[in-house]
């Protein structure tokens, strides 16, 4: 066979390749939207949705694209086997397939179709991802219906490669020949570039996946990209992140971003330290034997909000904030939407700025100017932490005793059963912690709870939770594609009220000038219906509680976020002129911004760092948003979250020096 009946067939074969891949994604997108439709906005129109399939279908042009450009170039162009071809068909079929089925539990828990978290998941426990992918999400029928996809997909693909082609036109004399080559040469050029631009022939007319949001509906605008596409952004956006490109990131600014958010001004220096000093004005209570810093698992806000009180799973935090010797504020943002992430921001102080801290060289260097643990040696304190999983979890326990921690006490430490492949329950965790206070010295606490994280296995009834009960209520509630579910993840979560309650009891009556804050690692995983609101999906609690507090110990609704929490707790005890850094001012000087890698929260508003989508915060609902200046809000959010990111991803990727 010469080169050019070879090319001609081939190229024949590619073409089903890849018509097949774009109609089998494009079907795949329809059967979700078809399937997960109760996350669609009421007022969504099926013009949206043939506008979002029409959008998704160009933009698989490049997925499928991607794919028969490598049997082009392989098998039609270099001459490789055939049989790669149709290998390459049936691996494309199966990782399509089984990604699909895939995305049904992983959208239900973060709300997207994939995202960041999939790094984080690369860096987390896969063992420990494997049982919860059982356990929780269906992995041992998911896989098999994946499987039995992949086997239509290969019956039809075979099918269509075993097609004849057109045969080759007969070509006479070499004029023939050239005029041949043109007409074929010329239509694969245009077909390529109309493919790479998503059905366009240039950059500005075309789609890709930072300009794919179409609609008004969110979830169709997920939808609109393929599981392909969505790998793609994930990898886009780490991508940006490395090289400095997240939202907010200007390293060209940095003396700016480092003057604009210092608390000495007028300062000449090209070290980021001096700029980050801070000085204490002066103890606000007496200095407390035990400082606690709770960071619940999942410890989203939106259960203790006066919609859902019906469900009574925070009452016990309720509790505890309605207390006289208690500040509670609703205006507080995790550091990120995942659990380390969270952990990293309050042991250093640093914003997430898309770097994985725990993986970052720097940080087993020495502990970074705005970490915690040094801060709090200085005010004699030994600084602990507390984890009801693994050591070796996300590296965690090398990083927190590397920035300084004395130490780690993890699952091992807690002579406990296994309650999940993550660690033991709560309870244990909290028991463990208990008996050590009474033999130490002034200790700072660090806690991460573990039972709040699926696989939900407790026995909730055993533990005192009405189940029916609470099921019953979460049935009430609207929009909630899988009652059962959520009633028993909001179980899980009544379960680390209550324990977390029942500690900070149990302590402050044998050392009643403890100091407790109570918040979460993150919202994102658990939302109370299919449309949360920015606020439902990312907000956390944060409640100060102990001796000296009270309901005026700062502003009402003051708004924070984790890396405000140490700050906070040194002006509250530190002596006057006491001098720390910080990144972050403390709640006493809030800067009125809080903000994660997702999202970010001012007095009046929430809104999404990357979008135009703002939210009034429910609590101010009263207000007419027209009376609020949305440009203003958001313009001051950014100068600040550009500030800290810059001055964050340059200690974490340059130092000090500028």
């Amino acid at each position: 066979m010469s080169f050019l009946t070879r090319f001609f067939d081939g190229v024949q074969r590619d073409l089903r390749i890849f018509f097949f891949l774009l109609i089998l994604l494009e079907i795949y997108r329809a059967a979700f939207i078809w399937l997960m439709s109760d996350y669609m906005d009421a007022g969504t129109t099926p013009e949206q949705i043939r506008t979002a399939l029409w959008a998704g279908l160009r933009l698989s042009l490049k997925t499928a694209g991607f794919v028969t450009a490598i049997s082009f170039v392989f098998v039609t162009v270099l001459g490789l086997n055939p049989r790669f071809r149709l290998a390459l068909g049936i691996f494309a079929s199966l990782i399509f397939s089984t990604l699909y089925m895939a995305r049904f539990p992983y959208f239900r828990t973060f709300n997207s179709t994939y995202g960041m978290e999939i790094l984080n998941g690369l860096q987390d426990d896969w063992w420990a991802i494997l049982v919860m992918a059982v356990q929780e999400y269906g992995l041992l029928w998911r896989l098999p219906l994946a499987l039995l996809l992949t086997i239509l997909c290969i019956a039809t693909i075979s099918r269509l490669l075993l097609l004849k082609t057109l045969p080759l036109p007969k070509i006479r004399g070499k004029f023939d020949m050239v005029l041949f080559m043109v007409l074929l040469i010329v239509p694969i050029g245009f077909f390529c570039v109309f493919v790479r631009f998503g059905g366009s022939l240039s950059y500005a007319n075309g789609i890709n996946w930072e300009n794919s949001a179409v609609t008004s509906d969110r979830f169709l605008n997920e939808c609109i990209l393929d599981d392909g596409q969505a790998l793609y952004r994930t990898y886009s956006m780490a991508k940006y992140m490395t090289d400095g490109s997240v939202s907010g990131v200007d390293e060209k600014n940095i003396a700016e971003a480092v003057a604009f958010i210092s608390a000495r001004k007028n300062i000449d220096s090209k070290n980021l330290a001096d700029y980050l000093e801070r000085t204490a004005t002066g103890a606000r209570i007496d200095k407390p034997r035990h400082i606690f810093i709770i960071l619940g698992e999942t410890f989203m806000q939106w259960p203790m909000l006066g919609k859902y009180s019906n469900l009574h799973v925070a009452d016990g935090i309720k509790s505890v904030a309605a207390e006289k010797n208690s500040y509670y504020s609703r205006n507080f943002m995790p550091n990120s939407d995942f659990t380390s992430g969270s952990i990293c921001g309050v042991v250093t102080g640093l914003p997430d700025v898309g770097v994985h801290v725990n993986y970052q060289p720097r940080t087993y260097d020495e502990p970074y100017i705005s970490a915690m643990a040094p801060i709090f040696h200085e005010l004699g304190y030994r600084v602990d932490f507390w984890y009801g999983g693994a050591p070796s979890w996300d590296n965690i326990s090398q990083a927190v005793t590397a920035q300084g921690f004395d130490n780690f006490y993890g699952y091992p430490d807690l002579h406990a059963p296994k309650q999940t492949v993550w660690g033991a329950k709560d309870e244990f965790l909290f028991a463990a912690l208990e008996s050590h206070l009474a033999a130490e010295p002034p200790t700072v606490h660090l806690i991460m709870t573990t039972s709040n994280h699926p696989p939900y296995n407790l026995n909730l009834a055993q533990e005192g939770c009405d189940a029916e009960k609470l099921l019953f209520e979460v049935k009430r509630l609207p929009n909630v594609p899988d009652a059962e579910t959520l009633a028993t993840e909001l179980g899980h979560y009544w379960y680390m009220d209550k324990v977390v309650t029942n500690f900070i009891r149990a302590v402050e009556k044998k050392f009643p000038d403890s100091l407790f804050v109570v918040t979460g690692d993150h919202a994102v995983r658990c939302d109370p219906n299919t449309h949360p609101t920015i606020f439902e999906h990312q907000s956390v609690p944060f409640v100060l509680h102990g001796a000296g507090i009270d309901k005026n110990i700062l502003p009402p609704d003051v708004v924070g976020e984790h890396i405000s929490i140490v700050p906070t707790l040194v002006e509250l005890i530190a002596p006057e002129n006491f001098k720390y850094h910080s990144i972050a001012p403390s709640l006493f000087e809030s800067d009125g911004v809080a903000f994660n890698s997702a999202a970010f929260l001012t007095e009046k508003i929430v809104g999404e760092i990357g979008s135009d989508t703002v939210e009034l915060l429910p609590h101010v609902a009263s207000a007419d948003l027209d009376s609020v200046n949305l440009s203003a809000e958001r313009e001051t959010a950014t100068k600040v979250i550009s500030a800290m990111r810059t001055v964050a991803w340059w200690i974490l990727n340059r130092g000090l020096n500028f």
